[in-house]
Formats: C-alpha cells, structure tokens, sequence
C-alpha cells in the first residue's frame, strides 16, 4: 500500500543516515535513496557475479514486520578495505568508555524471562491431543524435587519449592551464573 511504502521509505532514509553516520569515522561517505523495488528481482544493485556483503535484518514494528536486506557491492568498500582490516586504536576509534558506561548501566535494567521447571517429559503426541479439561497425567516430581529455574534453554538456578503467605516460592540452592570476566 501507499502508507507502507511511504513508511518503508521513511524508515530506509533512516537506515542511511546512520550507515553514512557509521562510516563517517573511515571515509566521509553520503548513502542517498534512489527508488523502492518491492519484488528483489527487479533491484539492480551490482551483477550476480559481482562479490557482495549482505546484512539480512528483520525489522517488528508493533504487530508487524519484515526484513529488510542490505547489499553491500565489495566495490564500494574496496577504498576503506584497508582501513576496515586495522584495529583501531586511540581516542578516535578506540575504547569508549562513555558507551561501555551506558551499556553495562542498561544491561543491569533488562528484564529477563525465567520459568521454573518442574518436571519434563516426553510424550506420545496422540496422548497430549487427547487430553480435555480436566485430564490428569503424572508429573516425575515430588515436593521436594530440585526446580530449575531457566531462561530460555539456559539454566540458571536450582531450588526448592516452599510457600511464603499465599504464594508458591522457590528457594535458590545453586547458581549457575558465572559473575565477572
């Protein structure tokens, strides 16, 4: 549609204004917008033979989304190969610890999923499509089994189940974070 084009373009000419922002540092570069190909096929960038740096990234905007794909002709970075092979050092391209500052602040505000495992188990699939309201199947747990607490597929603590008040709670017997570099 009209509107999603418009954004797309919206949003591509904020892409290249930070890509040109990024390269600024090697070589004063200006990446400019010429036209929207929605069908990949018709976008003529280089030739198939030509080598290339593609960023493939996707993109959410509250329920919505897409990928958007960066190509990079090998051309356009053979004048910065040079200086894009250095490690940089100094003030200019070195350590910024205004930024490591930020960052590591952030990184202690992310909020983090964890589940508490109970039990596992594997099961036939024609059994778990049977279940209705109300079926019942056995957990391999007691109230005193260890619950791993884990975020995403890593675990992260171990413990006990207990109650305080009201609520379930669990407490932590071993970590598994490692602190520190």
């Amino acid at each position: 549609t009209t509107i999603e084009r418009n954004l797309v373009e919206r949003m591509v000419h904020v892409v290249l204004s930070d890509l040109s922002a990024a390269f600024d540092p090697l070589s004063p570069v200006t990446f400019r917008f010429d036209r929207l190909e929605t069908n990949p096929r018709f976008a003529t960038i280089s030739r198939p033979s030509n080598a290339a740096i593609v960023a493939k990234l996707r993109i959410d905007m509250e329920d919505r989304g897409g990928r958007l794909e960066l190509l990079l002709p090998y051309a356009t970075l053979e004048p910065v190969r040079e200086l894009l092979l250095q490690m940089f050092m100094g003030e200019k391209f070195g350590r910024d610890s205004i930024w490591e500052t930020h960052l590591a602040e952030e990184l202690w505000l992310t909020e983090v999923e964890l589940e508490a495992v109970l039990d596992e188990q594997v099961m036939n699939l024609r059994e778990v499509l049977n279940w209705k309201p109300g079926s019942k199947f056995m957990l391999n747990a007691t109230a005193d089994s260890p619950i791993d607490m884990r975020c995403g597929d890593v675990a992260m603590f171990r413990g006990r189940m207990g109650r305080k008040g009201q609520h379930i709670a669990i407490q932590v017997d071993e970590s598994n974070i490692k602190m520190g570099g």
